[in-house]
């Protein structure tokens, strides 16, 4: 799959928010930007709380701009607190190092990244990877 499509962001959302209803999560916000870090999709089920669009972005955007799923961003962090913070600081506050975070793949091909937020950061995960799993990708979640 040389490019990454609308109709494939759709069914990666989709199917994010359907391993949500299985698992009867608190409500999500899902987004899905493409490898350039431009806003592909995304939605926000009703009741959401203040600030997950923004975090659910932020674990996308970082997991992007770090080249690896947030979840390694968030053992860097554990390990590394004086560089994450100062990669932030030149990001202007845009990474979310929490997993939720979720790089797409096609092969080698990095096709963009799902964040996910609104329950545990665990479970944000997990809906991010069945739904790139569900448009028969590679989810790299660090």
């Amino acid at each position: 799959m040389a490019d990454f499509t609308l109709d494939t962001a759709r069914k990666i959302l989709d199917a994010a928010f359907a391993k949500s209803a299985e698992l009867k999560l608190k409500p999500l916000v899902v987004t899905i930007l493409d490898a350039r870090g431009v806003l592909k999709i995304a939605a926000a089920q009703d009741g959401t709380s203040l600030m997950r669009a923004e975090i659910a972005h932020g674990k996308a955007y970082g997991a992007l701009a770090m080249g690896m799923g947030s979840r390694a961003l968030y053992q860097r962090a554990q390990e590394q607190a004086y560089f994450i913070d100062a990669v932030n600081t030149i990001a202007k506050g845009a990474l979310v190092p929490v997993p939720g975070g979720v790089l797409i793949m096609d092969g080698t091909t990095l096709l963009g990244a799902v964040g996910v937020s609104g329950d545990t950061s665990d479970n944000d995960e997990a809906c991010a990877v069945a739904g790139i799993q569900a448009a028969r990708l590679k989810a790299n979640a660090g």
